[in-house]
C-alpha cells in the first residue's frame, strides 16, 4: 500500500508520490519567538516531527526546513500592523536579539523534552533579509506589488484577475473568495495606503521609534510576516517542493499570501502537498488570553498554571497527541491528560514484557494457537497501512491496545508460552521498537514521573517561602543544589518555572 495523504489544496486525500524519487523536501512553519511556546504549539511540531520521523521509515531521504520568525510579523489581521519581537523587546527590556535568543533557546528546549528530532536546517527571518528584498523586487518588477509610503503591498485584485485564468486564484487554498475576505477583514493601521482591502504588506516602512529596521530600496523598514516563508522556503528546497505543513490556523491568511507571491516568482504553486494540522481546545474552549488558558510548555511540565492539577510530563503530552489523527480537533483537559498517562504506561509497560520473553517460546513448526498467531500478525501488518492512510497515529495505537493482553497473558502464563509462534514474537518485538521509538519518538524516562514531579514542585514552594522571608541563603542552596542535579530554576513575573539544563 501506498502512501496517501490528504492535501489540503484539492481537499481530498492523494497518492504521495515526490518530485524527486527517494527524496523529500519539507517545509514546516516555524514559532514565533516573542514569547515562550504554549500548548497550542505542541501539536504541529509533534505532528511533523511523527511525519517526518514516518518519511524516513519509508526510506526518503528527507530535507525538512522549519523557519525561525524572528522578525516583522505584523499582525494582518489584528488591530495593528505590529512587530511582535520589537514590541516584546521594549516591554522586557532586552535587546531584541537578545529576546529573540532567549525564546528560541527556550523553543529548543521544549522541542528536545517532547523527544523532537531537528529539522534539516532552522533559517532565521533576519539571517534573510537580503532575499525577502529581492523577491518582493521581483514581485513589483511583474506588476503585482505597489509601494505606499516606503512601505510595498501585494496587488491581491490584479493577481486574481490574471491568475484565476490558470487555476490559481487567491483563496483556493482556504476555499474563500475575495467578496468573503472582504467581508472578514478588520481595519488596520494604514488602511489608506492600500489600493483596495485584501492587499497584504510585503515589506513595512518603520516609524522612528521601531527597534528592528533594514534598509531596502523603499526607506528603512522591515518585512512582512507572509513573505519570509516564501523566500526561505524557496532558497532551500527550490521553486516546487514535496510538503508544506503547519496547524490550520495558518491556511489563512498566511499560506493563502505565500501560494500567491510564490507563483508570481517562480511560475508555479511552491508545494504539491499541503498538510494541515487541527486545533487545541481545552476544556472545550479556543485558547485564548481572554479565557486565561494560554499555557506554556514550562507550566504543563511543571503543573503551575491554574488550569492544571498535576504537572504532565512531555511524553504524556506527545503520546496524547498520537491517540487522536492530526486533523481531528483536540481537546486538552486534566482527565483527559491524566487517562493518556495511565494509557501510555500501561503501554509502556507491555512493551518491556514483551522485551524481556525469551527469544524462543516455540520451538515447533507450527503455533500452537494459530488463529491467535494469525491475528497478531494481522494488528502487526495494519501498523503500516493505518500510517500509509493519512499517518493515522490513533488505529495504530488501537492494535497496540489490542496486543497489550496478549503480552501480559504471555508474560503471567495465562496463555501458553507457544502460543505464539517464535518468528511472530521476533516480527512483534521488531515493528513496536520500531513503532515506539523511530515513528512514535517515545521515550521510557519519567513516563510514571509525578512523584518526581511533586518533590521538584515542594523544592519550588520551599524555596519560595524562604525568598519571603528573605532567607537567600536556603534558596540559594536550594538553586545551586538543583543545577547539580541538571535543573535549572527561573524566578518569572507568572512564577517559578524549571528547565533541564542535561
Amino acid at each position: 500500500m501506498s502512501l496517501k495523504v490528504y492535501n489540503s489544496l484539492s481537499r481530498k486525500k492523494e497518492e504521495f508520490k515526490s518530485i524527486t524519487d527517494g527524496h523529500v523536501g519539507m517545509y514546516v512553519c516555524g514559532p514565533t519567538v516573542s514569547g515562550e511556546s504554549h500548548l497550542g504549539h505542541a501539536r504541529p511540531f509533534i505532528t511533523f516531527d511523527f511525519i517526518y520521523r514516518y518519511l524516513l521509515y519509508l526510506g526518503y531521504k528527507v530535507r525538512y526546513v522549519r523557519n525561525i520568525t524572528d522578525a516583522g510579523h505584523f499582525e494582518e489581521e489584528g488591530r495593528e500592523a505590529e512587530d511582535k519581537i520589537s514590541s516584546k523587546a521594549v516591554i522586557e527590556k532586552l535587546e531584541p536579539m537578545e529576546l529573540v535568543q532567549k525564546y528560541t533557546n527556550l523553543f529548543h528546549w521544549a522541542m528536545n523534552q517532547f523527544n523532537n528530532l531537528p529539522p534539516s536546517i532552522e533559517p532565521t527571518a533576519t539571517g534573510h533579509i537580503v532575499e525577502q528584498i529581492n523577491m518582493i523586487e521581483e514581485i513589483i518588477k511583474d506588476g503585482y506589488a505597489y509601494v505606499a509610503n516606503g512601505s510595498v503591498y501585494f496587488d491581491v485584485e490584479k493577481y486574481n484577475t490574471d491568475f484565476s485564468k490558470k487555476g490559481l486564484p487567491y483563496g483556493m487554498l482556504s476555499g474563500r473568495n475575495i467578496e468573503e475576505q472582504l467581508d472578514t477583514t478588520r481595519d488596520l493601521d494604514n488602511q489608506e495606503e492600500k489600493r483596495n482591502k485584501n492587499d497584504f504588506a510585503l515589506w513595512k516602512n518603520a516609524p522612528p521609534e521601531h527597534i528592528m529596521r533594514w534598509k531596502s530600496p523603499w526607506g528603512e523598514g522591515f518585512p512582512g510576516w507572509h513573505i519570509e516563508c516564501s523566500a526561505m522556503s524557496t532558497k532551500y528546497l527550490g521553486d516546487q517542493f514535496d510538503i508544506h505543513g503547519g496547524g490550520m490556523d495558518l491556511q489563512f491568511p498566511h499560506h493563502e499570501c505565500e501560494i500567491a507571491q510564490s507563483t508570481v516568482c517562480n511560475h508555479k504553486t511552491p508545494a504539491r502537498y499541503w498538510l494541515h494540522n487541527n486545533m487545541i481546545t481545552i476544556n472545550g474552549r479556543k485558547m485564548g488570553k481572554s479565557y486565561n488558558n494560554v499555557i506554556k510548555l514550562s507550566e504543563l511540565f511543571t503543573g503551575t498554571h491554574p488550569l492544571l492539577t498535576q504537572a504532565f510530563h512531555p511524553m504524556t503530552i506527545r503520546f496524547f497527541i498520537l491517540q487522536s489523527h492530526y486533523r481531528s480537533t483536540l481537546d486538552f483537559s486534566n482527565e483527559a491528560l491524566q487517562a493518556a498517562e495511565k494509557g501510555l504506561k500501561r503501554l509502556w509497560e507491555a512493551y518491556e514484557n514483551l522485551m524481556k520473553l525469551p527469544s524462543s517460546q516455540n520451538n515447533s513448526q507450527t503455533p500452537t494457537d494459530e488463529e491467535l498467531d494469525k491475528k497478531v500478525k494481522n494488528l502487526i501488518a495494519e501498523f503500516d497501512e493505518f500510517m500509509n492512510d493519512d499517518f493515522n497515529t490513533a488505529k495504530v495505537l488501537g492494535n497496540m491496545f489490542e496486543l497489550v493482553p496478549i503480552i501480559n497473558g504471555i508474560k503471567n502464563k495465562q496463555l501458553a508460552a507457544d502460543s505464539l509462534s517464535e518468528s511472530t514474537i521476533q516480527l512483534l518485538k521488531q515493528k513496536l521498537k520500531i513503532y515506539f521509538a523511530d515513528i512514535f519518538g517515545l521515550k521510557d524516562d519519567g513516563v510514571d514521573n509525578e512523584q518526581l514531579n511533586g518533590v521538584l514542585q515542594l523544592l519550588i514552594n520551599i524555596r519560595n517561602e524562604a525568598k519571603a522571608k528573605k532567607d537567600f541563603v536556603t534558596s540559594d542552596i536550594i538553586r545551586n543544589e538543583l543545577i547539580k542535579l541538571g535543573v535549572q530554576l527561573k524566578d518569572e513575573k507568572d512564577g517559578t518555572v524549571s528547565y533541564s539544563i542535561n
